[in-house]
């Protein structure tokens, strides 16, 4: 079964979705975009995904393509058309199309890309594998608190990631403040046994995984900071992790060849991974 794409109105496809050559996202990533984890067919945190949605596309001034009620809708069928039970959907939301110029018409008509994909359903044991990353210099823009599908920063310490044999990258900017992962919001453990992540602020998005951990730590009495660490701090923790969408809770156990803890998922890190699942399961 081909897989299908929804292309501003039309369920195509993927060999036929298309979008206009002079779509700005396309010329100027003029656009944003949310993915969102999929479990048992259901969207997970949904309403939060459409709120910060509705917020970038507020800071760069883009109307809704289709109301929010449709788009909930269309996303919905999407994932039916597709059978996915598991797995994520993306959605991309641009200015549109026109003649290309850095500044645009007052009124264009924004073009909405929606898709599916199905991945294994995570289970404990294999949320809980960690992996290795490294510092890689921040070099981004100020507003990354705006989830923009202007992504190149991320792709190249990505791509240094991938060279160096490690799994992914965490940024670190001039004073030696970890913002946070290339496509994930970071977590540290100190050694009293304080879970810290950084507060939001305009130099990382606000993580709807990360929002909800923060509650489930709190559930479950951890204690917690969100406040700015360093790079120091975080090879000198006993634990450490990622948190997104779509790689979930991700244990860190190496941070530039530094082994963090025994080098294995810490008991706070799996306590949350073992929260976070049965809260996808059932996010009431």
């Amino acid at each position: 079964m081909p897989r299908i794409a929804y292309v501003n109105g039309r369920y195509l496809p993927h060999r036929q979705a298309s979008v206009h050559i002079e779509d700005r996202g396309f010329q100027f990533a003029d656009g944003v975009y949310e993915v969102i984890a999929i479990t048992a067919g259901k969207l997970v945190d949904i309403e939060p995904h459409l709120d910060r949605l509705n917020r970038s596309l507020g800071e760069l001034n883009i109307p809704w393509p289709v109301s929010r009620q449709a788009f909930g809708l269309i996303l919905r069928e999407v994932i039916r058309r597709n059978r996915v039970t598991n797995g994520s959907i993306y959605l991309q939301i641009t200015r549109g199309v026109a003649p290309r110029d850095f500044s645009y018409p007052g009124e264009l008509l924004p073009s909405l890309v929606i898709y599916a994909r199905s991945t294994k359903k995570a289970t404990i044991q294999s949320a809980s594998q960690g992996h290795a990353v490294i510092s890689q210099p921040d070099i981004r823009w100020t507003r990354c608190d705006i989830k923009t599908v202007s992504l190149l920063p991320a792709v190249l310490a990505k791509r240094a990631a991938s060279e160096a044999g490690v799994a992914d990258a965490w940024f670190v900017n001039e004073e030696g403040i970890i913002t946070e992962g290339t496509s994930s919001n970071a977590w540290i453990v100190t050694p009293n046994n304080e879970l810290i992540t950084r507060q939001i602020d305009n130099l990382i998005l606000s993580g709807i995984t990360r929002l909800t951990i923060l509650k489930l730590a709190e559930t479950a009495g951890l204690t917690f900071t969100e406040r700015p660490f360093s790079l120091e701090d975080a090879k000198q923790a006993t634990e450490a992790f990622t948190s997104s969408s779509t790689a979930l809770v991700k244990p860190v156990i190496e941070i530039d060849g530094v082994q963090i803890g025994d080098g294995q998922a810490g008991p706070i890190t799996r306590q949350l991974i073992e929260h976070y699942l049965k809260y996808m399961d059932d996010p009431s």
